[in-house]
């Protein structure tokens, strides 16, 4: 078993975070860069794990099967389609445009079969209200595609709105209220006029048996590991929505059960009387035009 870190740690634009580099024992994700024309080959080994496009189409080849992902121009376009692969399986990424594909993994036990996933089928949620208001793209939840340990879901943020708010927490084991879930959350933020380069903020911080305090400029590619503690907000900036990528999995049964932090689980009460965000939802299965 892995020796699990002090706290929670930023990754400024990392190729991979597994369980050896964020302390952990099972939530993994890799981003795959392929040029056009270019493919990549890896072996699951005790990992379950999907192929989902950032930017572009990709074919995946795995146990004799090949899934043609359409995928999309970016996260901020629209919900891609997407492919599981098991643990134990030999993977073959190619993309004939090139792009950026996220692996989001997680050690499991049972060998489920590989499986495409229709953009069509992912269920999106809008969450919150007003300045908390978001978009969720329940990938991989645990009630909306089968996998062993794996969880996955997008969340998607307006510009100046908050997200992963209130704060959170799911570090113990406490049956129908809380699970335990090691935490990935990868980022991208929407580029401004020109392509100018958008920031975001993440803040996470601890109980008083478990102290915890980080506080994090994002870019885009940044990546946020989260052992325990209360996560959140989520902030993005004026001017620039904000992307995530939320890749969970933990050493009980698959369910994502979340405590708030009784100093602010009040915000909740305020939502019941505003509206969502009017600019909500942000994607759809159907690829839109973005600009900076």
């Amino acid at each position: 078993m892995a020796t699990r870190q002090p706290g929670a740690r930023h990754f400024d634009a990392p190729d991979s975070v597994g369980p050896e580099e964020a302390g952990w024992d099972r939530s993994g994700l890799q981003v795959l860069t392929l040029a056009p024309g270019g493919s990549v080959s890896f072996t699951t080994g005790g990992a379950e794990a999907l192929v989902l496009p950032l930017a572009g189409s990709c074919r995946v080849e795995c146990d004799g099967e090949a899934f043609d992902l359409e995928g999309r121009d970016s996260v901020f376009s629209r919900v891609s389609d997407f492919a599981y692969v098991p643990r134990d399986a030999d993977v073959v990424v190619t993309s004939a445009s090139g792009g950026r594909f996220s692996v989001p993994s997680a050690r499991c036990e049972q060998r489920l079969t590989a499986r495409y996933g229709r953009a069509g089928d992912v269920p999106v949620e809008l969450r919150g209200a007003g300045s908390c208001s978001r978009q969720v793209n329940n990938i991989a939840a645990a009630d909306t595609f089968a996998c062993d340990r794996l969880i996955v879901v997008e969340v998607l943020t307006p510009a100046g709105n908050w997200s992963s708010y209130p704060p959170h927490k799911h570090d113990e084991d406490r049956p129908g209220v809380e699970s335990v879930l090691e935490e990935i959350y990868y980022f991208e933020v929407a580029p401004g006029p020109e392509g100018r380069r958008g920031m975001a903020y993440q803040r996470v911080y601890g109980t008083e048996e478990r102290p915890e305090d980080l506080l994090v400029e994002i870019r885009s590619g940044d990546v946020v590991t989260i052992p325990h503690g209360w996560h959140g907000p989520s902030m993005a900036v004026p001017g620039h929505d904000l992307y995530y990528l939320n890749v969970m999995a933990g050493p009980g049964a698959r369910e994502w059960l979340i405590c708030d932090d009784p100093e602010h689980a009040w915000i909740r009460e305020t939502w019941a009387d505003a509206p969502v965000d009017p600019r909500l939802p942000l994607t759809g299965p159907a690829e839109r035009s973005v600009t900076g």
